[in-house]
């Protein structure tokens, strides 16, 4: 089903799949002029945290974690980047070092832009520029309802939130009614919901006896949106 009037779930989408989209040709040509594609196998790192960026990546097809990790090793998920976004264009912008990680979830298909032709397209487009400024701005929102998560929600209502935003960035080709397969480990499910791992194996078992969602290995099938929309108690 879709959850449109049940959950704002703009408010935990960066959406940087707008910025490219019917932009002027010849905005296309600049942006595209060196590009390159490169296919990363899950696991596959694009970026480390405080290396110095040479372009930004576009993802075609697939999904990428933007994580941090602490001085024990241990990661948090900032983000998941789904088909279509843009991700490595924030230290471009602030002229600096990667401020995160990033790493394919699953196979992936990414087309890589060098720093100078997004330059050189930024500086030449107004409505590049417009819709970055938009962009930045709304991602603020999403990463400060982030913080607030983690702040003030229960390990059951952050883990029931990310698995509503999770199901809309799985859904391929959905039509009413179909399942949509959330392909994803429970060591990157308990970082993206900061918690240990045994808390969500936990909860989910929980989920489960209540049917609101099946597993199949490390696929997590969900059968009642509108359950964890209520345990998620965003609003």
């Amino acid at each position: 089903m879709s959850i449109k009037g049940l959950f704002p779930i703009d408010e935990w989408n960066f959406n940087s799949q707008s910025i490219l989209a019917d932009l002027p040709t010849r905005d296309i040509e600049i942006l595209t002029s060196h590009q390159s594609e490169h296919i990363c196998k899950k696991g596959e790192v694009v970026f480390r945290e405080g290396t110095l960026p040479s372009g930004i990546y576009y993802v075609k097809e697939g999904k990428i974690k933007k994580y941090k990790v602490d001085r024990e090793g241990r990661e948090q998920i900032i983000y998941i980047a789904n088909t279509g976004e843009l991700i490595g264009y924030h230290a471009i912008l602030s002229e600096s070092r990667y401020p995160d990680s990033a790493a394919a979830l699953e196979e992936t298909e990414l087309i890589f832009i060098p720093k100078e032709d997004f330059l050189s397209a930024l500086n030449n487009s107004s409505i590049l520029k417009t819709r970055l400024l938009k962009l930045l701005s709304h991602e603020f929102s999403v990463l400060a309802n982030s913080v607030s998560l983690f702040a003030q929600r229960t390990v059951r209502e952050r883990l029931a939130l990310q698995l509503i935003v999770l199901r809309e960035k799985y859904k391929v080709n959905f039509k009413e009614g179909m399942p949509v397969e959330i392909n994803m480990g429970r060591d990157d499910l308990a970082s993206l919901a900061g918690t240990a791992r045994e808390n969500v194996v936990r909860v989910l078992s929980e989920f489960k006896a209540d049917g609101i969602l099946e597993t199949k290995g490390r696929k997590i099938i969900v059968k009642d949106v509108n359950q964890l929309i209520k345990i998620a108690n965003y609003r």
